[in-house]
This record gives C-alpha cells, sequence and structure tokens, in this order.
C-alpha cells in the first residue's frame, strides 16, 4: 500500500490535473492540499514527508475529483488572493482575476493625487476585491461599492467585515449608478460584464458551467454594461473625476468611442495589462 505524504501527492495530483487540462495543475494541487491540511503553501515544502490521515484522503481525493471536472479551484477552497490579500469566494460572484490588478495599481496612483478624504465609486463589485484592495492601500478612502446581485452584496460584506473595513466602505445593492442618486466621486472604477453572447459560447468550462452568467456576458458585442454606465456617469462624477474601467482585450477601439461621444472627458488612454493586451481603460473629465 502506497504511503500518501504531502510530496507523493503532490507528484501524483499535479500529472493529474495537467491530464485534465486545468490550468495551472500545480498551483492547484497546492491549494487543494493546504485546504485539505489547514498549511499554508511554503508549509507544504517543509513538511513533505508527513502522512495524511485517511479522513484528510479522503476529503482531498474528492476535490481532487472535482477540480478534475474543472469546478473552479477557488470555489472548492472558499477563497481567493487577490493584490496579496485573501477573499472569501463563493459561486454568487466572479473568482478575482489578477489582471485586474492593475485596475488597482491605476486607481491608487489616481488616489495619491487628491487630497483627504477621496470619494471612490467601485461598480460591479462582486466579491469586494477592488473596494478592498484600494481602502486597504489608501488609508484617506472612502469607497461606496455597489452591485446588483443579493449574493456578491453578501460575499462583499464578508470580505469587508474581515478586513476590518465596515467603516471605510459602504455597500449598496442596486443597478450600477441607481443606488446613487445624486452623489459624486472623484474617482469611479469598475470591472464589469464583457463579455460578448459569442465569446460566452467560447468560454472555459471552469468559467462557463460555475461563474455567474450575470457577472461574464454583456450583450451582443460585451458593451452593453458600459453603455448603460456611460448614459449617467456625468452626474456622479467630480469637476476632476476620473472614470477607469476593466475591459475585454478586443474593446479598447470601440469602448474609447463609446466614451468620446459623451463628450464628458478630455483625455482617454487605454493601458494595457501584464502579457501586452489592452485591459484598462482611463478618462479624465474636462476639468481634470
Amino acid at each position: 500500500m502506497a504511503t500518501w505524504t504531502i510530496k507523493a501527492l503532490l507528484d501524483w495530483m499535479t500529472p493529474f490535473l495537467a491530464d485534465t487540462q486545468v490550468d495551472s495543475p500545480r498551483l492547484c494541487s497546492e491549494l487543494l492540499l493546504t485546504h485539505v491540511l489547514g498549511l499554508r503553501r511554503i508549509e507544504l515544502y517543509t513538511q513533505f514527508d508527513r502522512v495524511l490521515s485517511p479522513a484528510e484522503l479522503a476529503s482531498l481525493r474528492s476535490l481532487v475529483k472535482r477540480a478534475g471536472e474543472h469546478e473552479p479551484v477557488g470555489y472548492l477552497v472558499g477563497k481567493s488572493e487577490f493584490y496579496s490579500i485573501e477573499f472569501d469566494v463563493q459561486p454568487g460572484c466572479l473568482i478575482p482575476r489578477p489582471e485586474t490588478e492593475l485596475l488597482v495599481q491605476h486607481a491608487i496612483e489616481a488616489i495619491r493625487g487628491y487630497g483627504d478624504n477621496p470619494q471612490v465609486l467601485d461598480l460591479c463589485t462582486g466579491s469586494g476585491c477592488i473596494a478592498v484592495a484600494l481602502a486597504k492601500n489608501c488609508d484617506r478612502v472612502q469607497v461606496t461599492a455597489t452591485d446588483i446581485s443579493g449574493e456578491a452584496i453578501a460575499i462583499a460584506r464578508a470580505n469587508i467585515h474581515k478586513h476590518n473595513l465596515s467603516e471605510r466602505i459602504e455597500l449598496l445593492q442596486g443597478d450600477l449608478l441607481a443606488p446613487l442618486r445624486q452623489r459624486r466621486f472623484d474617482l469611479v472604477v469598475c470591472n464589469p460584464p464583457y463579455v460578448s453572447t459569442c465569446e460566452f459560447e467560447g468560454l472555459d468550462r471552469n468559467v462557463k458551467d460555475y461563474e455567474p452568467e450575470l457577472a461574464l456576458r454583456a450583450g451582443d458585442e460585451g458593451l452593453d454594461i458600459y453603455r448603460r454606465i456611460l448614459q449617467n456617469i456625468g452626474d456622479h462624477l467630480t469637476p476632476e473625476g476620473v472614470l477607469m474601467m476593466e475591459m475585454g482585450f478586443q474593446q479598447g477601439t470601440a469602448l474609447c468611442q463609446l466614451i468620446e461621444q459623451t463628450g464628458l472627458f478630455q483625455e482617454i488612454a487605454v493601458k494595457k495589462d501584464f502579457e501586452g493586451h489592452d485591459r484598462l481603460v482611463l478618462a479624465k473629465t474636462e476639468s481634470s
């Protein structure tokens, strides 16, 4: 009978998940093991010879089977890391993506250019990862976050409480800008649904079959949510306000045209992600 040590299990899980075409099979294997054993990833490698108990093995094998069927590992373990911060995640919200960290980086730079108590709005907050990352990295900022999904709001609230930010992040449930009335913000950030109908049909199974469609699809061109935001964004930006939105890598030209058509913005710029793809649009108002 095999002795299932941590090392032996990593050596078994990694090729198994690779054969089922799971992305980053080694990382997934580590995350599943740390979840079952209650360890940090680094501790796996300092306890290579630790033998798992029968109960631990049974739990791990169940999770590996589900991961091999492309159920997202973030949902299996109930957490995900974003901007070096741990977030609780559940099927009611998207799992935070590394490419969205670009939005946080540029937002932090913009916030540092404002005076005391800058007001930030995070639309389509989902898990609350952007709002929490901004509040943790910018002591003076006050964040308002909205989402139409009650499930997402509940998850975001848990993450805000987890990081002791309830006094600095306000959560509002509602459709985009609707809950805000006439409130204005120095910075509006948004990672909205932007997957087109055609793109949605071609998504990987771990996204299409498990993550919320409401947080992904945005019409035939993937631009529906942007259009709705831009219709009323002028009512919610200060005279020196900035709008930052994540986008699909093929949407830069079309989204910039939509922003130009509002007549609200003096400067519009597209920023690329770590792989060289268009990922973020920044728009500054006429008075910025």
